[in-house]
């Protein structure tokens, strides 16, 4: 009963807070922008590494002398390694914090990096690639959790969502450049923005979530005075974060058996839910392979990357510009319902193709309706999931829940990745109609499951799903 009163009391306290935002709410400053700049570095190189696999297979098959088998293997060990540390992801940002967890992501990247590029047998080359996916796992957690913890409400969603915008750029490098330098020097094309993050981590401050669970208050103050201006007030930010940190903590631990309680169960659910979505529904394998399926179309593969290099960018700013305007579930149904319809229609594609219809025409529907799945994934499914997860898991929820899903991410991402060339051999057209299928299946989790969480601060997100998780569905 004493619980209950002090949890209410909390309770009405962040409510007082809540009507008591000031001007720091709304300031975007410049450490705000340079802290978003170099925590995304490390999604350039994530995006380097989704896209590797196609811009290098040809040159790597043919140097190395690798067969189909072996090439699966060294793509899939990205994947394999991310499942690896998504599996201290959480625990990690918690320890070392978020700044600590990307120095640990950028050794590992690097050094992976660097093996592939000086790799002389395929030894070197699994080590480099399992090396850089575990980087590759924690970057994945860390990033979109530590800019949705330091940045204003209003934009947290643009601003979180720069990280698919730089995965992106980094999946256009690859797909350009692949044309025309070899597959070691991507290797270190792939090293360099990790670089430039770990020098960067020295100047941008620590997450004040992060200081609030650490009970620093006072670096708390500091770093939300770097990041709301040095003349902001930044007392009542500090205080809502402060009375939910201790709310979370004199509740539940961080611990499995604790994230099955009735209040979490829903959070959970949705998590894993959107990665399990983002990766059956084909995007890694379509980003990993899709000079693969324009070689099995009939497309040139070097127009076909050529177009796509100059189209994954511009396709990423839909998203960054509507995240905060449109909100998470208008992107995530309408990316579910575009990725769905254009992988039926490359299955279609494909199925014509077979029957010997339409042959001329079958190459270059296959590189439209690639393209746009493409798009339709970077709106959405490519970059909401991460969002979204960095928003409605509370503080105390965080190092279990994160994990959690990211390893849900990874491994399921893995399977497909290993898997994708396999499915082609067994049926082209039959691997994208089972894409289809579950983009369509990913319509209706996402109406009945996911939340709206634009416009409310991560606190406010927070008590809501655990107190009433329906009123905030169509907000």
């Amino acid at each position: 009963m004493v619980a209950v009163k002090e949890e209410r009391s909390i309770e009405e306290g962040l409510l007082k807070l809540k009507n008591q935002n000031g001007a720091s709410d709304c300031r975007i400053t410049a450490c705000v922008f340079l802290s978003t700049f170099v925590a995304i570095c490390g999604s350039f190189s994530f995006g380097v590494s989704l896209g590797y696999t196609s811009g290098a297979e040809v040159g790597m098959i043919k140097d190395m002398g690798l067969s189909i088998a072996e090439f699966s293997a060294f793509g899939s060990f990205s994947t394999l390694g991310a499942t690896f540390g998504a599996l201290f992801s959480g625990k990690m940002a918690i320890m070392l914090g978020r700044k600590g967890t990307m120095w640990v992501s950028d050794i590992l990247c690097i050094t992976g990096w660097l093996c592939i590029a000086f790799a002389k047998d395929v030894l070197w080359l699994n080590i480099g690639r399992f090396s850089s996916g575990i980087g590759l796992g924690l970057i994945s957690y860390v990033v979109p959790v530590y800019i949705a913890e330091i940045t204003p409400k209003h934009v947290r969603g643009t601003f979180t969502f720069s990280n698919q915008l730089l995965q992106n750029c980094g999946l256009a490098m690859v797909y350009f450049c692949g044309n025309f330098i070899s597959w070691r020097m991507m290797a270190f094309l792939g090293a360099l923005p990790c670089f430039i993050q770990g020098i960067g981590l020295f100047f941008v401050p620590e997450s004040p979530r992060w200081l609030a669970k650490a009970g620093t208050d006072k670096e708390l103050e500091i770093s939300l005075l770097r990041l709301r201006g040095r003349d902001a007030d930044i007392s009542s930010e500090a205080s809502e974060i402060q009375v939910m940190t201790k709310m979370l903590e004199s509740g539940s631990k961080s611990s499995f058996s604790d994230l099955l309680q009735r209040k979490y169960r829903h959070t959970l659910v949705v998590g894993i839910g959107l990665m399990l979505i983002q990766q059956f529904s084909g995007s890694t394998a379509v980003l990993c392979y899709a000079n693969t399926i324009f070689r099995k179309a009939g497309f040139s593969v070097a127009i076909g990357s050529t177009l796509l290099s100059i189209f994954v960018v511009p396709k990423a700013m839909i998203g960054l510009i509507l995240v905060d305007k449109w909100g998470r579930r208008p992107l995530l149904l309408t990316s579910a319902c575009g990725m769905s319809l254009f992988c039926m229609l490359i299955g279609l594609a494909f199925t014509l193709q077979k029957m010997q219809l339409l042959s001329e025409l079958t190459p270059v529907f296959t590189f439209i309706c690639v393209t746009l799945y493409i798009a339709s994934y970077a709106i959405g499914v490519g970059g909401l999931p991460w969002v979204i997860m960095s928003e409605i898991f509370p503080m105390n929820m965080k190092v279990t829940a994160g994990s959690i899903v990211t390893l849900a991410s990874w491994s399921s991402s893995s399977v497909i990745t290993y898997a994708f060339n396999f499915l082609l051999e067994w049926s082209t057209q039959g691997t994208f109609y089972i894409f289809g299928a579950v983009g369509g299946a990913a319509l209706v989790f996402i109406w009945f499951l996911v939340p709206e969480t634009k416009g409310l601060s991560l606190e406010e997100i927070q008590l809501s799903l655990i107190r009433e998780p329906d009123e905030i569905y169509h907000t």
